[in-house]
């Protein structure tokens, strides 16, 4: 959302305590249901048995309706009202997760998780906005969305309880079932306590631009995704990378038309703005990418318990409400670039100590330093990106620059996990493929081992029982996606390492990079809290 004030017609004079609750929850609610898949990967795997990429699917299928529709959202309930909105949204997540908890197949996992990511989608902007356009002044505005800030973490730091103790002792299925629940609450909450809002003023919706970004976003994670399993110069792949160049240059010329646009080009002719955007997508691909790695390790590779992944998500993700008033405190008193930069060099070097990890060490306590380093630069990174980015524009732009830093932030979430995915199963079926073929297994066991390989990658070898004839290439495989995973850790922390040295090289103290930013008015604004930590 624009971190500028939110004005419009409210039905009362002051934030009523029902808008508030219900804005809190619905925003729990949104980070809950896209975080709580990361602790399930390896249930996903044991039951559906997905092959190649088709678990990637499960974590993209949600994050995409959230980066490409976000936005569109804010602006739907500008011009027809946030209530119904904020009511739609968590009906349309709630019938997400319900759709996934019945699922037969991996499919239609996917297609339960893409309804639910519509429906935060909705939920995200939307309650932020309800709560802002319902503070009439400055310090309530203020209480008002740290209260939903702190929602939005307690949905992070839930999330993996949630599953890790409905997967550990229940189903993965009924981890949905309890989201579905709190959706309904959450949905009826609006309905009877919300007051609506709406500010069309000056608002358009930009359809040329949402259809391009969305076509061309999908087929560039579908030729990503699908890279590994399909071939990189297979026909669709190939077509999927035209078609997403050929649509991401069309958003780019819809943008230039575009009356009221998602995207200022213009703030990108600024260096500054144009480096902390950057900075931006590579950083957030870093974390999610680094949270999808560890959701592979401990679950498909090393058939942890769902408890035990859901620690390393908690360390991942629960620092960052305890650290909330400390961050805030530093962004009051350090540069936000300075700040970025350190958060950004701690995730680097947690992402390189994981990948000195060996495959086989399954103790938790090794992840405590890895995943520690990484979970507290997240919170220093997530807290200081958008003020980075809001400070390096000018100040009358100061809210469309966060509207775009919100959309390329999510960008990078998207990306996280296709990417890393992408590169560590290329290098797990590189490697496992010769390791079988110089073995000393039986050609029995090789043949076997290849057509399991062939049929669902290294991920679909790894599982199969020890006892059968490819069971023998197991420890094969295990070695392979050991290797391929830990290259995915390095790929995380260069991103993270080389983003802090941008920081620090491109966004030197200047004019607008190191002050606050202010509204256009002259006064302090105080930028919207992002759309925060969100897990795989």
């Amino acid at each position: 959302m624009p971190a500028r004030r939110i004005t419009g017609r409210f039905t009362a004079g002051t934030l009523k305590a029902g808008t508030l609750i219900a804005g809190c929850l619905a925003v729990c609610l949104a980070q809950i249901g896209i975080a709580l898949p990361a602790t399930l990967n390896g249930l996903f795997q044991e039951h559906l048995h997905p092959v190649g990429s088709q678990l990637t699917w499960i974590s993209d299928a949600f994050l995409l309706p959230v980066t490409v529709l976000e936005l569109t959202f804010g602006v739907l309930g500008d011009l027809f009202g946030r209530k119904r909105l904020l009511v739609g949204g968590a009906v349309l997540l709630g019938a997400g997760e319900t759709v996934a908890a019945t699922g037969a197949g991996v499919h239609q996992l996917w297609v339960g998780q893409a309804l639910a990511g519509l429906g935060a989608a909705a939920l995200f902007p939307t309650s932020l906005a309800m709560i802002a356009a319902g503070s009439t002044t400055a310090a309530s505005r203020t209480r008002a969305i740290a209260l939903w800030a702190s929602s939005l973490s307690a949905g992070g730091f839930l999330a993996p309880l949630l599953g890790g103790i409905t997967g550990n002792y229940g189903s993965w299925r009924w981890a949905f079932v309890v989201v579905t629940a709190i959706a309904a609450v959450s949905a009826l909450t609006s309905l009877l306590l919300a007051h609506d809002s709406r500010a069309p003023e000056g608002r358009s919706l930009d359809i040329g631009g949402q259809i391009t970004i969305g076509v061309g976003a999908f087929a560039l994670l579908y030729g990503v995704i699908q890279g590994p399993m399909d071939g990189w110069g297979s026909v669709p792949v190939v077509t999927a990378f035209l078609v997403a160049a050929v649509f991401l240059g069309l958003f780019l010329v819809a943008e230039l038309r575009a009356r009221s646009p998602l995207l200022r080009l213009d703030l990108f002719a600024d260096r500054s703005f144009a480096v902390a955007s950057a900075v931006t997508v590579v950083g957030m691909f870093a974390f999610l990418g680094t949270a999808y790695a560890a959701s592979i390790r401990l679950g498909p590779i090393q058939h942890q318990s769902p408890l035990r992944t859901a620690f390393a998500f908690l360390l991942l993700n629960g620092i960052t409400p305890f650290l909330t008033p400390l961050t805030t405190r530093l962004l009051t008193r350090v540069a936000p670039r300075l700040l970025l930069a350190g958060g950004l060099a701690l995730m680097a070097a947690g992402d390189f100590t994981a990948a000195s990890l060996r495959v086989t060490d399954r103790a938790l306590p090794s992840l405590i330093l890895p995943l520690g380093l990484v979970g507290v630069g997240f919170a220093f990174t997530v807290s200081s990106v958008t003020a980075t980015a809001v400070n390096a524009a000018p100040a009358h732009l100061a809210g469309m620059a966060s509207a775009s830093t919100n959309l390329l932030r999510d960008f990078g979430f998207t990306l996280g996990p296709a990417v890393i995915g992408a590169v560590a199963l290329s290098q797990a079926a590189s490697r496992l493929d010769g390791a079988i073929g110089t073995s000393d297994l039986a050609p029995s066991a090789k043949a076997a081992a290849g057509e399991v390989l062939a049929e669902g990658g290294p991920l679909a070898l790894n599982s199969v029982p020890a006892g059968s004839p490819p069971g023998a290439a197991g420890p094969y495989a295990l070695e392979a996606l050991g290797h391929g995973y830990s290259i995915g850790f390095v790929v995380c922390g260069a991103a993270a390492a080389l983003s802090a040295l941008l920081v620090l090289v491109a966004l030197r103290r200047g004019k607008g990079t190191d002050t606050g930013a202010r509204d256009a008015d002259g006064s302090a604004a105080t930028a919207l809290p992002d759309v925060g930590a969100v897990s795989s």
